[in-house]
């Protein structure tokens, strides 16, 4: 919504370019978290239909082990993907905090307080299912993986509220 803010004070034509296409990169990445919500929620599924799966014989409790694991790591690869796309938009924010309307820069950290809650959130989808993953390596691997994004978008979070204080005084 800032992107598409006027400024009380005139920019320059890159610089409305720049606001623009901040913009339109805010737009697509909220079409791809909604789709990627979907995902986890199919994800989701998948545990519970392997769950579900038969237990009765040797092969059948083989099989539902091993559907079982599957579908837990794509259950734990869905908020991971939650996670790099919120990061990745923590440049559009930034982009947001220094070209946009400064009268409306709440509504930027509105924007990237949900962005690190989006994020943390799907670290902690991911962290519930890492804990039934019998493969280590996978699940030292990934729990790396979530925890330096959730550093690096803790750093983009610092810098992008520096921004703002910074054009505020």
């Amino acid at each position: 919504m800032v992107a598409g803010l006027p400024k009380p004070r005139v920019q320059s034509p890159e610089q409305e370019e720049q606001l623009a296409a901040a913009r339109r990169r805010a737009v697509a990445a909220s079409e791809r978290l909604t789709a990627l919500m979907d995902r986890d929620s199919e994800a989701y599924e998948g545990v519970v239909a392997a769950f579900r799966l038969p237990k009765g014989s040797d092969e059948e409790k083989t099989v539902r082990s091993s559907r079982i694991q599957q579908a837990l790591q794509a259950a734990t690869e869905a908020p991971l993907a939650v996670m790099r796309e919120c990061f990745d938009n923590m440049q559009v924010a930034a982009d947001v905090a220094a070209l946009g309307n400064a009268n409306a820069s709440s509504d930027v950290q509105v924007g990237l307080e949900l962005l690190m809650a989006g994020l943390r959130g799907a670290k902690l989808n991911a962290a519930i299912n890492l804990v039934s993953i019998k493969d280590q390596g996978y699940v030292e691997f990934t729990t790396k993986q979530a925890k330096q994004l959730e550093g690096e978008a803790e750093r983009a979070y610092e810098a992008v509220l520096a921004l703002l204080s910074r054009r505020a005084s």
